[in-house]
């Protein structure tokens, strides 16, 4: 639970009121980026999870897939569902699936529907390189959040010149401590079924539910 919960909190960032001088050529690749992501029914994503600092050095990889105000996200032994409605968390190890209201808002834990335009609020960004990522290459951005307090001081994204995709996050908290989402295939336009973003307590035999709606 506690990757799942670092991951979903990092990725969003924190949403704060944004101020001073954008980069009008970042401002461009994300807008373009953006577009992208409103523009698909779905996407599928695989990457590859690593920590490094503060005594930490870890990796795992994940798979992440959207649809609508739907998703599924898989990491290291557990599973978050998410159907419009109720996040169900399923946690191999110890078999048991916690249940719980959806708060789609922005001020939820997680909505990668919105992920890609949380940008437009709260970030001062600049265009850093272009430079070459698993053969591709990719346009670097850095934003900084405009609250000083904020645990993470800096996010880098990297997308794809070719294709407006996101391939790479790197994140650092106040600590120097590096958290790099980095991806390694992505699929749009998949055919899923509404009932892959649901969980189904039949496919986990024995499964505790938790219901803390």
């Amino acid at each position: 639970m506690k990757k799942i919960t670092l991951f979903l909190t990092l990725i969003v960032g924190v949403s704060i009121t944004a101020f001073g001088q954008k980069d009008k050529r970042a401002e461009t690749i994300l807008d373009a980026m953006s577009q992208k992501y409103k523009s698909l029914n779905t996407y599928q994503a695989t990457f590859n999870y690593t920590s490094e600092g503060g005594g930490t050095n870890e990796s795992f990889k994940g798979d992440l897939a959207v649809k609508g105000k739907m998703f599924r996200l898989k990491t290291a032994g557990q599973e978050v569902f998410v159907d419009g409605k109720t996040t169900a968390t399923y946690i191999k190890e110890s078999n048991e699936v916690n249940i719980q209201d959806y708060d789609s808002s922005e001020k939820g834990e997680f909505n990668p529907t919105k992920i890609y335009s949380m940008y437009k609020k709260g970030f001062r960004y600049k265009f850093l390189k272009e430079q070459k990522l698993a053969g591709r290459t990719v346009e670097v951005i850095s934003l900084i959040p405009d609250k000083k307090d904020a645990q993470i001081t800096n996010v880098q994204i990297s997308v794809d010149k070719a294709d407006k995709s996101v391939r790479n996050w790197q994140l650092t908290d106040k600590s120097g401590h590096k958290t790099t989402y980095q991806i390694t295939k992505f699929t749009p336009n998949v055919a899923l079924p509404d009932t892959y973003f649901m969980f189904d307590k039949a496919k986990y035999p024995g499964v505790e539910v938790v219901d803390l709606r």
